[in-house]
């Protein structure tokens, strides 16, 4: 990149991170907080369901205050201000006039969604959960951890303003866990949103079949206990959006309860925060923009496991075997993970971000003034760009406050030494590791102070389904590689990688800046800081389906990435250039290891193709090299990974999507696409 253009794409990022101050603060008083930070202590919820009665725990007496003193809304009494407002009303009667139906048809329709869609909260069914969940976390869990201070802010804003609750998203504990939180501190429950599978409609409106709804005797206790259910996609259907629309806003504005659901839209298999949806975000911030409320509080919420319920699942799933379907048979089946032991939950309940603070000097309300409320109104550039900014913030700030175990980093070493590594060479690498990432800011939880020896032993054990130490070296636990088919030994290998990649990805979501910058320097052909900054910019764009990183910031993510790796004495800087040093070569070398599997899982694209047939394709490709010796890169057989390639190819351009009569066609511009494999092969690394 020439001098004068890297000047002005340096300008544009400058002019908006400096109007957007309020989201990010500067680049001095962030680096500060990464070395001055100060964490909150947790406390183990369980301990005291260890020595007092379950029973007693779900029949207290529970009278949490809520939003300005407000008596709790009936279930029913929601419904019937949603079906009689102004903005559903008003489409019932759009939609009659241009289909020649009568609006008492449509509005039958609106009942029959409302129905399917809405709550039943009973407070029965709270105190049953209380009972059953405390018995099935103390099976699961050694302890459940949260941050006192956090419960005591999120305890006030739930007293001053209506308040949204926007959780990270690993498993299908999360929301239970949420709910079973606050009734342990007497705080109002959520009302979740919960998603829905699968819609088959008979007509423009009626729904046929519902998958998620198919557990009939589960998903009505989630019902009654303040899950209310909604459509992964509305589509074209305007009645669906309007009512599911005003039924989220008539909860936000009598805010008896917080509003819960998860930006991620879906649990990420991978452990990496997956882009955040704007559909429900958008929703909730209306009454904001309508002044219909005062303020409305946002607050992100970091769950970190130390080992996760769906692992094996995930991994099965990533190498393209199907979800089992929801069902409560399946729910009854897996009763057996009750005699497992799944380590330590960390729940950090971050502070509550004002909306009211966050659009101070930068959105203007008074449009909303000007056209009457009930009219549909389409979001304006602006407001899109808001809603896009603080999704990406509270993202940002749900991945800040994520709890490491040590298993994370021995999870990363050992990936990096395959097929197998000594024990003490790991302990040693591991302690290191633990260094380098409190250096970067990460929030390592260090069980009880063990020594470095016993706390890699406490993670084998918890994780001895991925890994084991045999004859003084630590394996992954693939029994069984050596025998059948060639096949059959890639798939069980490929499973133990994914499963330890997993835990391997909570650390990239601390390393990534640093890390990218380290790949950087060894793409740019010299140590000139706008050679290096236009491989990182690169890499930015290429991995940004990957990573969370803010809209529009690039140079400030590589400033930060350059003073974390000079922290650390891995770089030295001067006015013109960025370069390694000889003390900082073991971290940049780990660092730029760490995204092998990534350059290598971006490579293979090379004709057109149907969207279908990409995925089989891709894995079909990879599972011959793997067959063959040509690569070792088993995490390229992810369908994550291949996914979020060809979504980073179509946003560079070197792919077009072309919508066909049955499904997408891909078009590959093969000059595109060599430009860019030519930026990774000029990795020595690779």
């Amino acid at each position: 990149m020439e001098r004068s253009q890297l000047h002005v794409k340096s300008e544009n990022i400058r002019q908006r991170a400096e109007a957007e101050s309020f989201f990010l603060d500067h680049s001095s008083k962030q680096q500060k907080e990464l070395t001055s930070k100060k964490r909150d202590e947790f406390e183990d919820i369980l301990e005291e369901r260890r020595l007092s009665s379950d029973l007693r725990y779900a029949m207290k007496c529970y009278t949490p205050v809520i939003y300005k003193g407000l008596s709790p809304c009936k279930p029913n009494a929601i419904k019937s201000a949603v079906l009689q407002s102004e903005q559903v009303q008003y489409v019932i009667k759009q939609l009659a006039k241009e289909m020649g139906e009568s609006p008492d048809i449509i509005q039958e329709e609106a009942t029959e969604i409302l129905d399917e869609m809405g709550h039943r909260m009973q407070l029965g069914a709270v105190r049953f959960f209380a009972f059953t969940l405390s018995k099935i976390f103390k099976q699961l869990f050694q302890r459940v951890c949260v941050n006192e201070e956090g419960m005591q802010r999120l305890q006030h804003a739930i007293q001053e303003h209506p308040v949204v609750l926007l959780p990270s998203h690993r498993s299908y504990v999360d929301f239970l866990m949420l709910s079973y939180l606050l009734y342990t501190y007497d705080l109002a429950l959520p009302v979740i949103a919960a998603g829905i599978g699968k819609y088959v409609f008979n007509n423009v409106f009626r729904i046929q079949r519902i998958d998620f709804l198919g557990m009939k005797i589960v998903g009505e206790l989630l019902r009654r206990a303040g899950a209310f259910f909604m459509r992964r996609s509305f589509g074209g259907n305007r009645l669906y959006w309007a009512v599911f629309a005003e039924y989220v806003k008539t909860m936000l504005r009598s805010g008896y309860a917080p509003i819960e659901f998860f930006l991620e839209g879906t649990r990420s298999r991978t452990a990496k925060t997956l882009t955040p949806k704007f559909g429900l975000l958008s929703i909730v911030m209306e009454p904001f923009f309508k002044s219909e409320v005062f303020d409305t509080y946002l607050v992100p919420i970091s769950i970190s496991y130390e080992r996760i319920l769906e692992e094996s699942l995930y991994a099965y799933e990533l190498l393209g075997v199907p979800k089992p379907k929801e069902s409560t048979s399946g729910l009854l089946k897996a009763r057996r993970i009750l005699s497992d032991n799944f380590g330590t939950i960390h729940i950090y309940v971050g502070q509550p971000v004002s909306l009211r603070t966050l659009a101070s000097g930068r959105i203007n309300r008074c449009p909303y003034n000007l056209v009457p409320r009930h009219l549909p109104q389409k979001p304006s550039e602006d407001i899109q760009e808001f809603v896009t900014d603080v999704a990406y913030k509270m993202e940002l700030l749900q991945i800040e406050n994520m709890v490491l175990s040590p298993w994370v980093l021995v999870a990363a070493v050992l990936l990096q030494n395959l097929p197998a590594m000594e024990f003490e060479l790991l302990i040693e690498k591991t302690l290191w590791l633990k260094g380098l990432t409190q250096t970067f800011g990460g929030f390592i939880e260090w069980p009880d102070n063990l020594c470095a020896k016993k706390a890699v032993l406490s993670g084998l054990t918890l994780h001895s389904n991925i890994a084991g130490l045999v004859d003084g070296h630590v394996v992954l636990n693939d029994k069984g590689v050596e025998d059948g088919a060639v096949g059959e030994i890639v798939f069980r290998r490929a499973l133990a990688v994914l499963m330890c990649a997993t835990y391997r990805n909570q650390l990239l979501n601390v390393f990534v800046r640093p890390a990218l910058v380290a790949v950087a320097l060894q793409m740019a052909p010299s140590f000139r800081k706008e050679e290096v900054y236009s491989c990182f910019s690169f890499l930015r764009d290429v991995f940004s389906d990957e990573f969370i990183f803010f809209p529009g910031i690039s140079l400030k993510d590589f400033e930060e990435g350059c003073f974390l790796l000079t922290k650390c004495d891995a770089i030295q800087t001067s006015q013109q250039e960025i370069y390694p040093t000889d003390k900082g070569s073991g971290a940049v070398s780990f660092l730029s290891a760490m995204f092998r599997p990534f350059v290598e899982g971006y490579q293979e694209m090379k004709e057109a193709f149907a969207e279908k047939q990409f995925i089989p394709a891709v894995r079909n490709f990879v599972f011959q090299l793997l067959e063959k010796g040509s690569t070792q890169c088993y995490e390229a057989l992810s369908s994550d990974m291949q996914k979020n390639a060809l979504s980073a190819l179509v946003q560079l351009g070197a792919v077009k999507k072309k919508k066909m009569p049955n499904g997408f066609t891909y078009n590959v511009n093969q000059e595109a696409v060599s430009k860019i494999l030519d930026m990774f092969d000029s990795l020595a690394l690779f």
